[in-house]
């Protein structure tokens, strides 16, 4: 079996959903928007990320992103934006939102995905806890959205898609589930 540093962190990073309060260092977030600028793309690197790492902000999103949730048809996510103690972003310190070009000459999403991949191995080569977040982009459909895309500076044109957390880990080890049989097939 080949087995390598690169591997290894694949196989060991989970989501992560209990933080330490304290925020991130400066190099260490610097490292992982590195690799998030590394991803795979089209050519033409049409993504913008944008780092929120103000309180105030983090917990103006979530509330916008519940309120926009209670309007949803989706009866969990409605369940989720109904309930006081739940925190989409989960009490993490940094939040990084992925955005991209609307008007790129080929489909966004999996190089913003591919983007936010690198940030998550990235999190977690270098100890970091991390969370891929649907939830919080809730908050750009709230009726605050378009205040908001200002405030987080989200350039003209630009489609927030993805977002992740990042923190230190409350809980040292996390255990890692079997993976699911007959997921491949070969033909050869």
């Amino acid at each position: 079996m080949v087995v390598n540093e690169t591997l290894k962190i694949i196989k060991q990073r989970r989501s992560i959903r209990s933080f330490k309060d304290e925020q991130i260092r400066e190099e260490e977030l610097q490292a992982v928007l590195e690799a998030g600028l590394y991803a795979p793309n089209a050519g033409d690197q049409a993504w913008h990320f944008t780092v929120v790492q103000n309180r105030e902000l983090l917990d103006r999103l979530n509330l916008a992103a519940k309120e926009a949730a209670k309007q949803l048809d989706i009866e969990h996510l409605r369940e989720l934006a109904n309930n006081e103690e739940f925190n989409c972003l989960y009490g993490a310190p940094t939040l990084i939102i992925v955005s991209g070009n609307e008007h790129a000459t080929v489909p966004l999403e999996a190089d913003c995905a591919a983007a936010t991949q690198n940030l998550l191995l990235a999190a977690e080569s270098i100890g970091l806890g991390s969370c891929w977040i649907f939830f919080v982009l809730l908050a750009f459909y709230s009726p605050q959205g378009s205040e908001l895309r200002k405030e987080l500076k989200i350039p003209e044109s630009y489609k927030p898609y993805y977002s992740a957390v990042l923190g230190y880990k409350k809980a040292a080890v996390v255990n890692v589930p079997d993976r699911k049989p007959n997921l491949i097939t070969r033909i050869r």
